[in-house]
């Protein structure tokens, strides 16, 4: 059974965590040393595993296959979403994960690593929206 994230109190769908109060989490991901990266239905797989894992909603998933190699491709969420842009001939992958509400993006990570065969991901975290100062704050909901 999946683990349900508490319900989300905030009408605007921002983050209340360790008293910051933010948009969504965004990760920048660099995949390394992966295969299967010039595999379209690979790809798409994925994107729909990820935004099963965190817990987001899928609007719409479109890829788009370059030649000679190369996938670029977009997975739009209720919550954000998922893009990836692919170097297969190096092994490399661009994902871009950003999220909000109560969906939590750092479950896609092991989802990429076993999907495309790698244990080298380098993930930059970012809170979006995080101190957004005092001219700001005041136009966001209380919960």
């Amino acid at each position: 059974m999946k683990d349900s994230p508490p319900a989300d109190p905030r009408p605007d769908h921002f983050r209340l965590e360790g008293g910051a109060l933010f948009a969504g989490t965004h990760l920048i991901i660099d995949l390394l040393g992966g295969s299967g990266l010039d595999d379209e239905q690979r790809i798409q797989q994925a994107l729909r595993d990820c935004a099963d894992a965190c817990g987001a909603t899928i609007l719409h998933l479109h890829t788009h296959r370059f030649s000679p190699q190369g996938i670029t491709g977009i997975a739009v969420l209720a919550e954000s979403h998922i893009s990836v842009h692919t170097w297969p001939e190096i092994g490399y992958g661009a994902f871009d994960i950003f999220m909000c509400g109560d969906a939590e993006p750092q479950k896609a990570l092991p989802i990429l690593a076993r999907a495309f065969a790698t244990t080298d991901l380098r993930v930059t975290p970012l809170r979006r929206g995080e101190n957004l100062g005092p001219s700001h704050q005041h136009r966001l909901p209380t919960p």
